[in-house]
């Protein structure tokens, strides 16, 4: 199968399911209000924008503006995802404190972004390039802490409900969080294949968790 073809197909489908998740969890807010769902939407939505962006690129089209927000976007929805579940915490210091360093390392992730040159990073269709070190550094500083937020919250409350759904959450945020690391192996649209089992886990993960 073409490499281009196949990059084409498996981000247009991540990008639909993300889509479809976000639209989800924005109805549930809707009908419950609940902040965590506003948060875990907002996160959703980033990931079906940066998906799309991913499609812009398999199809070839690429400037800095295109590639900072992809990159911009992908730091913030892990961010976003976490401040969904920082709202189950009852500790208002806690939620307080993430959301001072949340706001604070996104404001850094936009700083270097803006103001670093980024190359051509596409590779075969795919993000697959050498990023600068700064926004590398930046990003993790975001991603990292808000990885395990959700993993942390999700696991506690697996042990307090039994819900197993929850492990469908701690296993597509790892899936997606670690998703970059396949960059070392010699097909790198190995990327996108997983973050469409990550953003299946997650579905099944908050699908179920809002009943």
């Amino acid at each position: 199968m073409d490499i281009q073809f196949a990059v084409i197909i498996s981000t247009i489908i991540i990008t639909l399911l993300s889509a479809a998740l976000a639209a989800l969890l924005t109805e549930t807010y809707i009908k419950k209000r609940a902040v965590s769902h506003l948060f875990w939407s907002a996160g959703m939505w980033l990931f079906a924008i940066s998906a799309l962006l991913e499609v812009v690129f398999a199809f070839g089209l690429y400037s800095q503006l295109l590639i900072k927000t992809y990159l911009l976007m992908v730091s913030l929805l892990v961010e976003f995802l976490a401040m969904g579940s920082i709202m189950l915490v009852k500790n208002r210091i806690i939620k307080y404190a993430y959301s001072v360093f949340a706001a604070a390392s996104a404001v850094i992730v936009a700083y270097f972004l803006i103001t670093t040159n980024i190359g051509n990073i596409i590779s075969e269709y795919v993000v697959y390039g050498v990023i600068p070190p700064m926004v590398i550094v930046s990003s993790s500083v975001a991603t990292f802490p808000a990885a395990i937020v959700i993993i942390a919250v999700a696991a506690l409350s697996y042990l307090k409900t039994r819900n197993k759904k929850m492990l469908s959450i701690i296993l597509g945020v790892i899936i997606v969080s670690i998703a970059g690391t396949l960059y070392i192996v010699e097909f790198p649209a190995a990327l996108y294949f997983a973050e469409f089992i990550g953003i299946l886990m997650l579905w099944i993960g908050f699908y179920d968790s809002k009943k």
